[in-house]
């Protein structure tokens, strides 16, 4: 997340949230709101698995906008002190159908003129990579994207399915009406997708916009310390995240803010605390049917 390799794929949250963020997320606050309403358990399960269909293909609309992302990485110590902070803030675009960062400023300052042609290079060699790929790979690669969109809507769907859902009532957010609904691990669930084992883990309330059926807020918890991963990285019980997302351009929900709180430890390694926090923020639509000949050629759509 904090590296500066400017081809890496952005933060975007869904498995690619809801792998590891769900992981490391938190139960928040109390709703404010008295149920006017009550749904039933086949209804909520039913509107959860809509806003996972949903939000999967929010993440095939986003590819159409470029957007400004700032991660906000704090170290903290044994105390929850401050140890260090880092900020790094990157452009998001589309090359050829693959989103890629590109670092533009570091602690909120602009790069140096050879950190910035650092970061140009990378990105052309991209595109002269692509520019350059044969067709049997680029269907390749594109059956592979295919394949982990399609793992992503199964992994999300099993939510539904994982949970004894509570339905907690109607709340505001941002001058919409969210309905609001939290879920505990489900006793004796037997994961189907290979990555769900984590949900037996973790405890949420979500917030699903009542016109729209999107998932406009999701808070998370780690009920227990939890282990994945090649290099066995574990995550401590109380670990958390916030995420929230907005309606853009009339379209679709894309997402705004994340807020992680992490205790972990990774295999031959120190314990470590960090807070994270991802603002993401200025989207713009461009024309998807733009060819990419050089550097930053991506057309404003008007």
């Amino acid at each position: 997340m904090t590296g500066s390799n400017c081809v890496s794929k952005p933060m975007r949250l869904r498995r690619s949230v809801f792998c590891v963020l769900l992981a490391v997320a938190a139960f928040a606050q109390s709703p404010k709101s008295t149920p006017t309403s009550i749904l039933s358990p086949d209804q909520m399960r039913d509107l959860i698995r809509k806003a996972a269909d949903n939000d999967v293909e929010n993440d095939k609309k986003q590819r159409d906008y470029t957007y400004t992302e700032r991660q906000e990485v704090r170290r903290l110590d044994g105390k929850g002190q401050v140890k260090s902070t880092e900020v790094k803030t990157y452009d998001v675009m589309e090359i050829y159908g693959e989103q890629v960062q590109k670092l533009v400023s570091k602690d909120d300052k602009t790069l140096s003129e050879k950190e910035a042609r650092k970061e140009d290079d990378k990105i052309q060699k991209l595109i002269d990579k692509r520019k350059n790929e044969s067709e049997s790979d680029r269907e390749k690669r594109l059956q592979k994207e295919a394949k982990e969109r399609e793992d992503d809507r199964q992994f999300v769907r099993e939510v539904a399915d994982a949970y004894i859902l509570q339905y907690v009532g109607v709340e505001s957010l941002a001058g919409r009406e969210n309905y609001v609904i939290a879920g505990d691990p489900k006793p004796g669930y037997q994961p189907i997708h290979k990555e769900a084992k984590i949900l037996t883990k973790t405890k949420f309330r979500v917030w699903i916009d009542k016109e729209d059926s999107q998932m406009s807020k999701l808070n998370v918890e780690l009920l227990d310390t939890a282990s994945f991963g090649l290099f066995l990285a574990r995550l401590h019980k109380g670990a958390h995240v916030t995420i929230e997302n907005t309606r853009v351009n009339d379209e679709v929900w894309l997402q705004q803010h994340v807020s992680v709180k992490l205790d972990a430890r990774i295999a031959l390694l120190k314990d470590f605390n960090v807070d994270v926090d991802v603002t993401d923020r200025d989207y713009k639509k461009f024309r998807t049917d733009t060819k990419i000949q050089t550097l930053g050629e991506v057309a404003p759509q008007k």
